[in-house]
Parts: C-alpha cells; structure tokens; sequence
C-alpha cells in the first residue's frame, strides 16, 4: 500500500505537471481552431499537425533512448550517479548538435516534401525546437530519478505559459500591430510568414525557456565521459530507437499517411488532416493521465523491481490505472455533445473518430503498464517485435482503408494496433515476468464501460430529432446518470480497498 501511495503521488505531482501544462496548452486549442476555421485555417491546421508528426519522429531519434537507459543505470550497484549524468548529457550535447547541422543541410527539400510553400527557415526553427527539447530530456531524467516532482513541475507548466503567451501574442497581437504599421519591418516580417511558423516560434521559445529553467540540472556538466559506461547504456538503449519510431509510426503517421493516400486534392487533403487532429485533441483526459502516469511510473516501477511484492503491486496499479482510465473515457465520449464546442464547428464533421480513438488509448495506456516486463527483464528485443507488429498494422491498415473509409481508417487502424500489442504484451509477458493481473476485473470494468457508451449511443438516437436545447438537456441527463451509476460500480467493487486509502476512505466509509 505504501509503495503504490508513493506511486499515486508522485503521479498526482507528474499529473500536476503534466495534465496542467497540457491542460493549458489544451486552452489553446479552441483559439487555433476558431481561427484557423475558414478553408484555408483549416488546411494550415493540417500542416501544422503534419509538422508535429516529424517533430515526434525526430524526437525519437535526438534521444536515442537514453532517458529510459539513464533510469536503468541509476538503479544498478556500483554506478556513480554524476558520472552517469556526465556520460548521458555529454552523449546527447554532441548528438544533438551533430543531428541539427546535418538535418539543416537538407532543409530545402525537407520543406518541399511537407509542402511548407517555400519556408525552409521553418524546417531550422523545427530542428531548433527538437534539439533543445532533447537537451532537456536528461536533466527532467534526474528530476523524476530524485523524486523532485515539484521542481518538474513548476518548469513544464511555466514552460506551457510561455508558449502560450507566443501563441496569443503571434496570432492575435503581432496582426493588429503589423496592421497598424504597414511598410514597417514588423508588418514585412508578419507578411512573410504564415501561422504555421507563428506556431512553431511559440514553440522553440517554449523549449528555450524550459532548458534555461533546468540550468541547476545541468551547470554541473563537464565532458567527462565515460565511455565504457556509454557503451553499455547505448547497447541497453538502443532498441529503444526502433521502439520508439516504429511507436511513433503507431501515434502520429497516420496524419502524414492520410496527406498521401486520401484520393483527393492535396489542400483538401490537409483539411481532412487537420479536422482529424483537431477531434483527436478530444482525447485529452485519457492521454494527459497516460503521460502523467509513465512520468511516474517508470522510475517506480525500476525501484520496485527488486521488491519480493513486487508483481502484486504492479497487478494493483494495472487495476486502478484501467478505473481511472474508463472513468476518463466516460467522461468524454458520454459529454461529447457539449466537448465537442471546444473545437470550431469547421471541425466537427470528424467528431465520430473521438470514441475509437478513446478506447485506442486505452489499450495504449494498458501497454505501456504491461510493458514492464520487457525493461525489468532486459528484453528490450521483445519490446521491439511487439512495436514492429503494431508498425505494421498501422502502416498496412492506413494504406489500404484510407483511401475507402478516410479518417475513419485512421482511427480504427489505431485502435487495432494498440489492441493487438496490449494482447500480445500481457501473454508474453505472463511468460518470462508472471504478474497476477486482475484480468476479469479489468474485462469486466471495460465492458460495462462500453455497455454504457452504447445505451448513450442509443440516447442520442432517439433524440436527434429534438430541438437543440431538450436534445442536450436529455443527453446531458443520461450521461450524468450513467456516469453515476458506473463510480456506484466502482464503489461497490472496490469499496474495501478503497476505505484502506488514506484520504480517500473517509469519503467512502458507510
């Protein structure tokens, strides 16, 4: 019990963090929307979600896994922790500075192949962007290894503060003023530039700021390597560089996949793109809680590895982690009609990929607990495989349903994947790390969650005919209903453990 009281706060602090920043950045949303909501907002919404695709792809490969091997390291015997940062920061300084310049090299047609009309500079300020947010990674690495969610904290939220600041002041302010001073530099500069580019400068004056903010982390750097530490994090690493781009594959390219495989004119495209990264932003409180979680999860679950309880407590967290992920669920899909104003209406026509891309998530969430096996045990291959296989079905499904089903393709192509490596991680993993996961339970929650989205379903059927205001209000009502009466399932299901819980069983005594 205390191990995973540890766990829930330091996911609370992460979830600070983590969901405050993204919550923030969230707000943002319906601005860019509501401004990018004429045809060509749209199709700008399209590439900028485009652009991000890289920017995740690059990610992957400005960190090569290091952060994973950085808490790996630091749990083992005879390793000096400073000297473990000096390798790690090192390694990444020179990497990262080497990554940029070539990558710079080929800016002109890296811009042509994202259809950017002739903004290469943008393609520099992206590759700006990814390396300082690969300069950060280490240092949030030894916040989240010292059990400072606090300081990790204030830095990503102040951080989201500032780019949202960029982001108001380039898209609302920088015109007016440009209006009011035409001929002047500042008005040549905004005409020469799209909100494409506005949004990404907000970005890497983000990133800048945040890796200013971690200075104490890092001013303790010097190029002391120690490279045959190095050579032993790389090998542990390194399959974590396939990992984590055949995982991006499963994440992020069906955007770029629907921009190539839609059987329609490019522009128009874009504004499929768009509106289908738009409706998957409605997916934010299961993915801010899975992001929240893996901050905290992952140092936890190293330090409890030598623990004999070790496998009952991850069986518990896997529980209470699928609770708390179909409560999010529900939350969404079942309020959708009242969500959905959080997006311009110009978007609204990709509303019904919103549920699949919930439940996708939710097997998501479900793999990254199930994979613990495979980092424990130093498997990293068996991670691999798994992550290849959703590649594959990922890629295979976009290119042979986009081009009938559009958008639709996208969604369900995800869902499938994350499905099929949460199955194939639980029985793999059953075999070489046994965890007595609470499988009924999980199903049986699951269930009874989608049971209920489908008598919602059922509601907004019968009352599509209504007038606007009755239509919600009965909606609305039928939702609160059925998400009453599933925290009453909970209750009733979990109400002894959840009395044991500090601060939570005065609530549920009785």
């Amino acid at each position: 019990m205390a191990a995973i009281k540890q766990l829930a706060g330091q996911t609370l602090w992460y979830g600070v963090s983590n969901i405050g920043a993204k919550f923030l950045n969230y707000l943002l949303t319906p601005l860019i929307t509501y401004l990018l909501k004429d045809s060509s907002g749209v199709k700008e919404y399209g590439d900028y979600s485009l652009m991000y695709v890289w920017i995740a792809v690059l990610n992957i490969i400005f960190t090569y896994g290091f952060e994973t091997g950085y808490f790996r390291f630091s749990n083992r015997e005879n390793i000096d922790r400073k000297s473990l940062f000096q390798t790690t920061f090192g390694s990444m300084v020179i990497s990262t500075v080497g990554l940029v310049f070539l990558f710079s090299l080929f800016r002109v047609p890296i811009n042509n192949f994202l259809g950017l009309e002739g903004h290469p500079e943008y393609i520099v300020w992206a590759l700006c962007l990814i390396g300082f947010d690969a300069l950060s990674a280490i240092p949030f690495a030894k916040l989240r290894q010292e059990n400072r969610p606090k300081k990790y904290a204030f830095i990503k939220i102040a951080g989201i503060l500032v780019n949202i600041v960029a982001v108001v002041f380039f898209l609302v302010y920088l015109p007016q003023m440009a209006l009011k001073s035409p001929g002047s530099w500042l008005a040549n500069w905004h005409a020469g530039n799209n909100r494409v580019g506005f949004l990404l400068m907000a970005n890497l004056l983000q990133t800048i700021f945040v890796f200013l903010m971690l200075f104490p982390e890092w001013k303790i750097f010097r190029f002391r390597m120690d490279l045959d530490l190095w050579k032993k994090i790389f090998a542990y690493s390194a399959p974590m560089i396939i990992i984590g781009l055949a995982g991006m594959i499963n994440e992020v390219m069906d955007r770029q996949m629907l921009a190539k495989f839609l059987p329609m004119a490019p522009d128009e495209a874009k504004r499929l793109v768009g509106i289908y990264s738009a409706n998957y932003k409605l997916a934010i409180f299961i993915t801010l809680f899975i992001q929240a979680f893996k901050m905290a999860a992952e140092p936890f679950f190293f330090n409890q590895a030598n623990d004999k309880n070790a496998p009952q407590t991850y069986a518990r967290v896997m529980k209470w982690f699928v609770i708390v992920l179909a409560l999010a669920f529900l939350s969404t899909a079942l309020y959708l009609d009242i969500l959905k104003y959080w997006i311009s209406q110009a978007y609204h026509s990709g509303l019904g990929v919103v549920p699949i891309l919930l439940f996708a998530n939710i097997c998501l969430g479900m793999y990254y607990n199930l994979s613990v096996w495979y980092k424990l045990t130093d498997r990293m291959n068996m991670g691999l495989y798994i992550t290849l296989a959703g590649a594959i079905i990922t890629l295979v499904g976009n290119y042979y349903f986009i081009p009938v089903y559009g958008i639709y393709a996208s969604a369900w192509s995800t869902l499938i994947c994350y499905l099929c490596m949460t199955v194939l991680a639980y029985f793999l993993g059953q075999k070489y790390f046994p965890v007595p996961y609470p499988v009924k339970k999980i199903l049986a929650y699951l269930t009874v969650m989608l049971v209920f989205f489908f008598i919602k379903k059922g509601v907004d059927f019968a009352t599509a005919s209504l007038n606007t205001l009755p239509m919600l209000a009965i909606r609305v009502v039928a939702a609160t209903v059925l998400m009453l009466l599933y925290l009453r399932l909970i209750l009733k299901a979990e109400g002894k453990e959840l009395k044991s819980m500090p601060f939570v069983g005065r609530f549920v005594k009785g």
